[in-house]
């Protein structure tokens, strides 16, 4: 409580100005107080429940394939007047009247910062890459739709309305010209089509809409605004272009000045962060003060903001808590306002239908026009048609500041949000259905190592999670020895996992190489995998590098990793292990999602498969190949595994600094007979049943070509040592293999394929990771005294026409697996051997 002294005349007046405190926050319900009749619980209380309602939605909706921005606006629809705010007790209780400033203002600071890091993260240098197809794209995709919503105005704006036609046809023609580049992001990556010539140019297409859309937005505000002053409204339009000029000519240089004062190697400083922070505040201000709506100049703030450390300190520091908490609100706050019912009458609902369906049809038509004077295939510009309809804030943003300036009724304002979420919800199943690209399934045949002549291009493809998994992948790699002869030729593929953060879809490596700096810290991180694999390219001869990212949920990432190995026609694709060496030299999991990966890969690659644990590999950084030196240890115990394994092997063994040593397990007179006993039980159990009998003496034979092969290639070799150790179970090979692993840096073994061997027995019993076999997990297990690298190795063994994906753990694998079909099998083929059947009596 506050007094104010007044003088009147002779009398001296005192006007009592009430201020409760006790308003904001509560004294508590031990008081016997409600936390509701305040404002800070209240919304603290509405926050959790629009962003809890929200992730709900997002979970409910993700097998749907549905991008956020639909869970968003929706959760907002349901918490409004159209779902639960039906009930007066939850509207009166949760949102009433009173709270809606505070939401409101709140929504709007969110939105703002929002606003300023798609700013910040746009790169308006697209445009210029695109070439010539993006803007007469976007420009169609504007134009017929904007005609469309021209049409439709007149259908449904009222005489009544406060509010000039000419505004009207502006606004509603924003809203449905406008396409969403966030969410048509994230809507390419869910589709596999993020890092394909239609993806690139609808992100292209999509980034010019958005811009043209600020322009005409900015216009529709100014017009809404100042609708009976005309020379109001051409003020506002000169003063936004003089903000623009200003910030580009001004506050852009002013920018640039600060970057260059930190030192660099140095973090931005606070101070430089706290000024750009205000900045936002400030340009907000002045935009909206001139008659412009404050997004304006935080977007154009953002915009005129150089890539560099600073964007990246930026998005890092504000993206997860804008866009995750605040953001939702805005969403909320349209939900709010939203009352479907007031899409009253069939004539209404029949309105809406026609203005989705043609809509949709004008962008479609427009793009398609583009595109067949480019001679793109018609199904191509139907689909890039249907990816320009995505919706999303940009369009809920013109709809609200719409309905704020009183250009659109609750009817109009309903209709327009319900088109955003359907049009944008039919995206994904549409383009699915019709979009069919043609696949290059070239058959190949070198899908493994051994199948790899030895005087051809050796192909290989990496997969890369973080940073750290690069030095060892490059000392391995330089360990193949690739010649002018059989040269190396490498695939890199930076897995970056697709969340709803925009800044992950921007990652283009070939604009990376014009010496920019990068945008975020995913664009960061494969800066660092490329240049690295960039200098051992550069280092060292005969290899050919070529980057590639893969942006999808790890759910699905698999069939990225797959299809780039069937594309490139590699003969191994190497991942790494889901678990990474800690200082004490134990071994702990990076990402439990990482090993599902792993096991998919296993079960559907298209070629041989090898899983890395690195636990380092010597010799970090080298300018020449021939100054390195590794020991190389192969485990082998026979099966195709164990032949790719040694295949590999004896490819390193080429290498003049590698020293080679193969250690054979072979069974003594105690795992035979354990295998011949095993075998009578099998038989006398089930005496009736049909089983299929493998030719074990030809999976034995080929096992002895291989190392009779080997033996004949490296008798006069010093480098390479062969050693048979005869074993009879698990205990005496895990002896055996103790004798060589403190000698060697890397062991290269087979993942064995499911096949059960007296050699490994018990082994099994306490297996932490199946799917590296019984030596592969063995020697990656944390108990182990082995600090060596392990590259587990498994053979590729073909699928025929009729046959499906199959797990590394299920039954029909291991049939595969365990039988030697000549299908599978090169060697099969060439010596005319078929599979056996036999009925046992």
């Amino acid at each position: 409580m506050a007094g104010e002294v007044v003088t009147v005349g002779n009398k001296t007046e005192e006007n009592i100005v009430c201020y409760a405190p006790t308003m904001i926050t509560t004294n508590g319900i031990w008081q016997g107080e409600n936390p509701l009749d305040y404002s800070l619980p209240l919304f603290i209380l509405q926050l959790t429940l629009v962003v809890v309602m929200t992730r709900i939605l997002v979970f409910i909706l993700k097998p749907f394939r549905q991008p956020r921005v639909i869970a968003e606006i929706l959760g907002g629809v349901i918490l409004g007047p159209s779902v639960l705010g039906r009930s007066k007790k939850f509207a009166d209780t949760i949102f009433p009247l009173r709270s809606v400033m505070v939401l409101e203002t709140m929504a709007n600071i969110g939105l703002l910062y929002f606003l300023f890091l798609v700013g910040v993260e746009m790169d308006i240098a697209v445009i210029r890459r695109t070439g010539k197809k993006a803007i007469p794209i976007a420009l169609a995709g504007m134009v017929v739709p904007f005609l469309i919503g021209v049409s439709f105005s007149f259908m449904l704006h009222k005489n009544s309305q406060d509010t000039k036609q000419g505004t009207f046809i502006l606004f509603l023609g924003v809203a449905l010209s406008v396409t969403a580049f966030p969410v048509l992001a994230r809507i390419l990556a869910e589709l596999k089509l993020i890092n394909t010539e239609i993806g690139r140019i609808a992100m292209s297409a999509a980034l010019i809409n958005d811009i043209f859309a600020w322009v005409l937005l900015a216009f529709a505000i100014a017009f809404s605004e100042n609708h009976n002053m005309a020379l109001a409204s051409i003020w506002v339009i000169l003063s936004s272009a003089a903000f623009v000029v200003f910030c580009v000519i001004i506050v852009r240089p002013l920018v640039g000045w600060m970057i260059r004062r930190t030192p660099e190697g140095e973090s931005i400083s606070e101070f430089s962060i706290c000024l750009i922070l205000t900045g936002v505040m400030i340009c907000g201000f002045i935009t909206d003060a001139i008659g412009t709506h404050s997004i304006f100049g935080a977007f154009i703030f953002g915009l005129v903001i150089p890539n560099g450390p600073l964007g990246v300190t930026l998005i890092e520091r504000l993206e997860d808590f804008v866009s995750g908490l605040l953001l939702p609100l805005f969403f909320a706050i349209s939900g709010l306002k939203t009352e479907i019912s007031a899409i009253d009458g069939v004539g209404t609902w029949a309105i809406l239908a026609l203005v989705i369906v043609l809509a949709c049809a004008g962008k479609i038509a427009g793009t398609v026009l583009v595109t067949l004077y480019y001679r793109m295939p018609f199904y191509e510009g139907v689909t890039l048609g249907l990816l320009m309809n995505a919706k999303g804030l940009i369009e809920m943003i013109v709809i609200n500041v719409g309905k704020d300036q009183k250009v659109l009724d609750d009817k109009s304002f309903a209709i327009m949000v319900m088109v955003a979420v359907l049009m944008t919800a039919c995206i994904i199943p549409i383009v699915t259905i019709i979009y069919k690209p043609a696949r290059k399934f070239v058959p190949y045949k070198r899908r493994t190592v051994q199948s790899t002549k030895p005087d051809s291009e050796f192909r290989v493809l990496v997969c890369i999670h973080t940073p750290r998994n690069v030095p060892t992948i490059i000392n391995l790699l330089e360990a193949t020895y690739p010649t002018k002869k059989s040269p190396l030729g490498i695939y890199v593929l930076h897995l970056v996992e697709l969340t709803g953060r925009s800044s992950a879809m921007l990652i283009v490596h070939n604009t990376r190489k014009s010496g920019r700096p990068a945008l975020n810290r995913t664009q960061a991180q494969s800066d660092h995998i490329i240049n690295a694999f960039e200098n051992f390219e550069q280092h060292v001869g005969c290899v050919s590098v070529q980057p590639l990212t893969a942006i999808s949920p790890y759910s699905t990432m698999h069939e990225d990793i797959c299809t780039v190995a069937e594309d490139k026609r590699v003969a191994l694709l190497i991942v790494p292990f889901h678990k990474q060496q800690t200082v004490d030299g134990g071994m702990e999991v990076t990402n439990p999602a990482f090993r599902t990966i792993n096991q998919n890969v296993l079960a559907n690659a298209p070629c041989s498969v090898g899983i890395l644990v690195d636990r380092g590999l010597s010799g970090s950084t080298r300018l020449a190949a021939n100054q390195v030196s590794h020991h190389v240890a192969v485990l082998f115990f026979g099966g195709p595994d164990d032949r790719e394994a040694l295949s590999y092997g004896l490819r390193m063994r080429e290498h003049p600094g590698i020293n080679l040593t193969v250690m054979r397990f072979l069974p003594g007179e105690a795992a035979i007979e354990a295998t011949r006993s095993d075998s009578r039980k099998s038989s006398m159990n089930d005496p009736g049943v049909l089983t299929v009998v493998t030719d074990d003496d030809r999976e034995k034979q080929l096992d002895e070509d291989y190392v009779s092969e080997f033996r004949a290639r490296t008798a006069n070799d010093d480098s390479a040592v062969y050693i048979e150790r005869v074993v009879n179970h698990g205990e005496e090979t895990v002896a055996a293999i103790r004798t060589i692993d403190n000698s060697h840096d890397l062991f290269i073994v087979g993942r064995g394929q499911g096949t059960i061997s007296p050699l490994t027995a018990g082994l099994t019993d306490w297996s932490e990771c199946p799917e590296l076999g019984a030596i592969g997990d063995l020697l990656a297990s944390s108990d182990s005294a082995s600090a060596v690298s392990v590259l587990v190795v498994q053979q590729y063994v073909g699928m025929g026409p009729g046959d499906q994906l199959l797990t590394p753990d299920s039954p029909s694998r291991q049939l595969h697996e365990h039988f030697n079909f000549s299908h599978m099998n090169p060697r099969s083929q060439i010596r005319g051997q078929q599979p056996q059947f036999h009925t046992q009596p």
